[in-house]
């Protein structure tokens, strides 16, 4: 157990049968009455981010989070398999657990299960990956305005601009956390 007062940015917590991270904290200390610390929360089984206040000092349970290395292997139907690296144990996610990050996913790529007790909350992803470009559109010649850019489709299906000499069949670094073209992988 903690208080208000020893919330820091990324501990998770149980409150109201939910296991929530602390996205960001304030401790208020108004001129009149008793202080209170104002949180912004990411339900971890959700997603779905709320703002929360608590009165300074409450006791809040800590949750208890764990995070294995894990690889993806495949897609089986509607379900995808990843194994943990060092027991090679084997565990299935369905397609709706993963909606924002199958676009990233490619065979053979290291990320990481977090897991509470035997529940799988979800995956955390590299920064940034590798993909591949198999569709884009042509660039205009002579079209050298700073920062032109066209449409591209990688080989997860992910859709994003890229800068007009990146042709099909290059790999580029995507950040996972914006969506973007970063630069040219080597």
């Amino acid at each position: 157990m903690i208080t208000t007062n020893d919330f820091k940015t990324g501990i998770t917590i149980e409150y109201e049968d939910s296991i929530y991270q602390v996205i960001e904290f304030q401790h208020v200390k108004p001129g009149k009455g008793s202080a209170f610390v104002r949180t912004k929360l990411r339900d971890l089984r959700t997603g779905a981010v709320i703002d929360k206040t608590f009165n300074s000092g409450i006791k809040i349970e800590t949750a208890m989070i764990e995070k294995s290395e894990m690889q993806y292997l495949y897609k089986n139907s509607d379900t995808h398999v990843f194994m943990n690296n060092e027991t090679y144990e084997q565990i299935e996610l369905h397609e709706s657990r993963l909606e924002n990050e199958l676009v990233y996913l490619v065979e053979g790529m290291n990320i990481t299960i977090i897991t509470y007790g035997n529940e799988i909350l979800g995956i955390e992803l590299p920064e940034k990956v590798i993909l591949e470009v198999v569709e884009t559109a042509g660039g205009a010649k002579g079209n050298t305005t700073s920062n032109a850019t066209k449409e591209a489709v990688t080989n997860t299906g992910l859709r994003l601009s890229v800068p007009l000499f990146i042709n099909e069949g290059e790999k580029i670094v995507v950040s996972t956390a914006t969506g973007r073209y970063d630069t040219r992988a080597k």
